[in-house]
């Protein structure tokens, strides 16, 4: 089998945390959309459609991978699976050359015939996909497709039992049982930890409400306590954690305080006390001490979400904040009911609520939001923070955070000029 895994336009709706990854790469449950699919499809080859300033990193990060290559996609029949679509691995629909699967009115999947594989990457793919389509028999298929950064975290408890569910009914998973007696109220079976994690006395698995799965070389450290679902992925540790249901923790993270239905994608630190609730963070984010979330509102009313700065509803009554890649925050910052913060600002807190969008690469400060007058010590400060977790800051990753801090301007013009406006406004007020 032959396995393509694209991104549309579509995407844009998932700003800030896909400035700097594909879709696909965003962690839900047990794992990314990519990984998932790969371990369900196990194909002979595998590619990826994806934007062209993602193109240089994906390829360093993945080899193996044909990265918007035509002539691959002309090398044979080929499963078109979009980057969006979430499906429980042990649901999988039966994929076929006439049909195109649809879920939630969108192309979740389609075969490509060699011949029609030169209309793939020219620059309406969104055009090219419903135009093969057409001449396809529409099929529901199941699953969900995620459109906001708060599905991510909505949807993030169940996918968390699903993928426990399809790594459990895997021989291979089943080799490497903890050797170890642990503290757990609720169903025994529900907890499944690595040989390879280190366990300390003291520490609670409640598995009433679901699973909990403990990745490779994991550490849990004494008084955390753990509800399930929850999942810790490889090398992350859990200092003195109250870690709540729905909660996904990608590779490498330093974590303590109180959590709640939220997701690491992996690389990030928030190890000091505080709350952190229906929050989505990316990678290389360092929380100061006492960082702390609201996810809702004193009136039990719906949130809103500002997204490239425009609020758009969510229908949700529980909605935090959502930080893109390479965010820092300082000692006591306080985010705001349904916050966005793109990818490398820098937030000093001035004492009260911060505000709701965070533009990236601007620095919050002294109560105002200032654009940087350069990515220089941005650049820096993520080349020392990945160096400390043994990860090297490419040049290709330099590249594609210049190409990003370019196309990301216009939000940030935006944002300053409505904050100018608001200081005239309240001058106007006070005099």
């Amino acid at each position: 089998m032959r396995l393509a895994i694209f991104e549309n336009s579509a995407i844009s709706t998932l700003e800030p945390l896909v400035w700097v990854r594909p879709v696909f790469e965003l962690l839900t449950g047990h794992f990314s959309t990519r990984e998932r699919w790969l371990k369900v499809l196990q194909p002979d080859e595998w590619g990826a459609i994806l934007r062209p300033h993602l193109l240089e990193t994906y390829c360093e990060s993945h080899p193996d991978a044909y990265v918007n290559d035509a002539r691959w996609l002309a090398g044979g029949h080929t499963l078109l699976l979009n980057g969006q679509w979430l499906c429980n691995p042990t649901e999988i629909p039966e994929f076929s050359d006439e049909s195109v699967g649809i879920v939630e009115g969108e192309i979740a999947w389609m075969v490509c015939d060699p011949l029609e594989s030169t209309l793939l990457l020219d620059h309406h793919l969104d055009e090219s996909l419903v135009r093969l389509a057409q001449s396809r028999k529409r099929v529901a298929s199941p699953g969900k497709i995620l459109r906001r950064p708060w599905d991510l975290v909505s949807f993030n408890e169940q996918q968390i039992c699903e993928d426990h569910g399809f790594r459990q009914a895997s021989h291979s998973e089943q080799k490497a049982l903890p050797n170890q007696a642990f503290t757990i109220v609720g169903p025994a079976h529900a907890l499944w930890a690595h040989e390879s994690a280190k366990v300390d006395p003291f520490v609670v698995f409640d598995t009433t409400g679901g699973p909990i799965y403990i990745d490779r070389d994991a550490v849990i450290q004494a008084f955390t306590r753990m509800e399930g679902p929850c999942y810790v992925g490889p090398g992350t540790q859990l200092f003195r954690t109250n870690l709540r249901a729905g909660t996904s923790f990608g590779p490498m993270c330093r974590v303590g305080g109180e959590i709640e239905n939220s997701v690491f994608q992996g690389f990030s630190n928030k190890y000091h006390d505080g709350f952190l609730g229906h929050s989505y963070v990316g990678s290389w984010v360092n929380l100061g001490a006492i960082t702390t979330n609201s996810d809702l509102k004193n009136d039990y009313s719906n949130v809103s979400v500002p997204i490239g700065g425009t609020s758009i509803a969510t229908g949700e009554k529980k909605v935090g904040c959502f930080l893109a890649d390479h965010v820092k925050t300082g000692l006591g910052s306080m985010f705001n009911t349904g916050s966005a913060v793109g990818v490398m600002s820098m937030i000093l807190p001035a004492g009260e609520l911060l505000p709701k969008h965070i533009p990236s690469f601007t620095r919050f400060w002294h109560g105002e939001i200032e654009e940087l007058s350069s990515i220089e010590p941005l650049l820096e400060t993520a080349a020392i923070a990945m160096s400390r977790r043994g990860e090297e800051f490419s040049i290709a990753q330099e590249r594609m955070l210049r190409a990003v801090w370019h196309a990301t301007k216009p939000e940030r013009q935006k944002a300053l000029a409505r904050q100018s406006s608001r200081s005239v406004e309240t001058s106007h007020q006070n005099h």
